[in-house]
């Protein structure tokens, strides 16, 4: 029969005592939820409120800041599409998205996965690729101004190589206008959408590009078949992204170069919002256009979430 013993001077291990609820058998909250109400107060106010402000004002008869409002009901509705401004306003924002946005993501992307791949000098490319970013929209707008103008650098490059008979005034041409301001658009998002993908890519473990090259894979497949499976999520929300900025933000260049026109060739749904709220001072009629917007806007995130397979 064996007797345990403890030395003098040595402590038996203690374990720690349960911690003693609170009265009532309820842990202590947090206190975070103090913290998110000025954020929630700002989303209401600021967001949600104009929000409405958009739906409220486009059943009212408005005609200007200062003037006399009544109650239009559905009537502004069928003012805008019984108005052959607003379908070419359609017609040309579907081009725009339609042409804008897969130019954009697909180059973006394979310009993103060659620098990932961290060329010679790759660096200075990703640096480089930021200046579109950092230029503001005027100097954008004068930049392609310059470049488009009868007298511009395209006019005078096509005189100088013999080809003058293809010049033309390419911003106030109904055929070419809508492509100029698309070429903007492509030129402006493409940039600093491929430094998102670089980053993106550069996460991607490099073992997965190295074992499809061993497997024979070459580059073009590599990119397609692993690196964009792997990202696939990241590509639909800046897709998203790119696709709110081309639907609310193309008005901003509608109006420093062409001005929706000639005619209605270059008007898009967005500066037409502006066009009839700041010009024609027809508040009713504009954020009519603005509801519709909203609801196209909505109706694309939702297919755009659908394509890729998004699960949040």
């Amino acid at each position: 029969m064996t007797t345990l013993t403890t030395t003098r001077g040595s402590a038996a291990p203690r374990s720690a005592p349960p911690a003693s609820p609170a009265p009532g058998g309820r842990r202590p909250r947090q206190g975070g939820t103090v913290l998110a109400v000025p954020a929630l107060v700002w989303y209401l106010v600021f967001m949600v409120g104009p929000l409405l402000a958009i739906f409220v004002i486009a059943a009212l008869h408005w005609p200007g800041m200062l003037q006399p409002v009544s109650f239009a009901g559905l009537d502004n509705v069928r003012t805008v599409l019984d108005d052959p401004v607003f379908w070419d306003a359609v017609r040309n924002t579907a081009i725009q998205l339609a042409v804008a946005l897969p130019v954009m993501i697909v180059c973006a992307f394979m310009l993103g996965y060659y620098v990932a791949q961290r060329p010679p000098g790759h660096r200075v490319i990703r640096y480089l690729l930021f200046i579109p970013g950092l230029i503001s929209t005027p100097a954008k707008a004068m930049v392609f101004y310059a470049a488009l103008s009868p007298d511009g650098l395209l006019n005078g490059g096509l005189e100088s190589i013999g080809l003058g008979s293809l010049a033309d005034a390419w911003l106030a041409s109904p055929s070419t206008a809508l492509a100029c301001l698309i070429a903007l658009d492509i030129w402006a998002g493409i940039g600093f959408t491929a430094v998102l993908f670089a980053a993106r890519l550069g996460s991607v473990p490099d073992e997965l590009g190295e074992a499809a090259q061993l497997d024979g894979a070459g580059h073009w497949r590599t990119m397609w078949s692993v690196h964009f499976p792997v990202i696939r999520d990241y590509v639909g929300v800046v897709t998203m992204l790119q696709f709110l900025w081309t639907l609310f933000g193309s008005a901003q260049h509608v109006l420093l170069l062409t001005q929706g026109g000639p005619g209605t060739s270059s008007t898009t749904l967005s500066f037409l919002v502006y066009q009839k709220a700041f010009i024609a001072a027809d508040l009713g009629y504009s954020q009519t256009v603005g509801v519709l917007l909203f609801f196209a806007g909505l109706v694309g995130l939702l297919t755009i979430r659908r394509v890729f397979g998004q699960n949040y």
